[in-house]
């Protein structure tokens, strides 16, 4: 959780322990970056699937700012999920190195776009890169350097 108004941390732990099924207690610090709200990072691990029910049950907020992966296993590719008040939520699949995998229509349907000049090919291919949301998350993410990390574990 890179940044949540006080008022709303109950909820964001009441949220990912609905998803989990145990009990979450994250520790909240401040965060320079907005002040007046907090941050939390913790480590969680899951069936496949667990990351898109945490990023759906945190983005009906419109006010958080958080992210939410999970590492690629032997029955399921590797997912990110990026949130910001101004941008949504941002998704993608991501493969063993952590590369992000963009599917072959979702390339063509911007190479179409660019060539009806609708848009530009660069920008296109940035949004599938999800790089507007690292752009507004990169001052979130350093503020954030040397903050402890909660490790949460679920018996699979």
């Amino acid at each position: 959780m890179h940044s949540a108004p006080r008022a709303l941390c109950p909820h964001v732990e009441w949220a990912i322990a609905g998803v989990l099924g145990t009990r979450v207690n994250l520790d909240w610090i401040r965060q320079p970056a907005a002040p007046g709200t907090w941050r939390s990072e913790f480590s969680w691990q899951g069936r496949p699937g667990t990351a898109s029910k945490l990023a759906s049950a945190l983005r009906g907020w419109h006010l958080l700012r958080f992210e939410v992966t999970a590492e690629p296993c032997a029955t399921a590719e590797g997912e990110r999920y990026s949130c910001t008040p101004d941008l949504g939520i941002f998704h993608a699949v991501t493969g063993i190195h952590g590369d992000i995998l963009i599917p072959e229509d979702r390339l063509r349907a911007a190479l179409t776009r660019s060539q009806r000049e609708e848009t530009d090919l660069e920008a296109e291919i940035a949004k599938l890169l999800g790089k507007p949301w690292d752009d507004e998350l990169e001052p979130f993410r350093y503020a954030g350097e040397g903050a402890p990390v909660r490790w949460l574990h679920q018996v699979v």
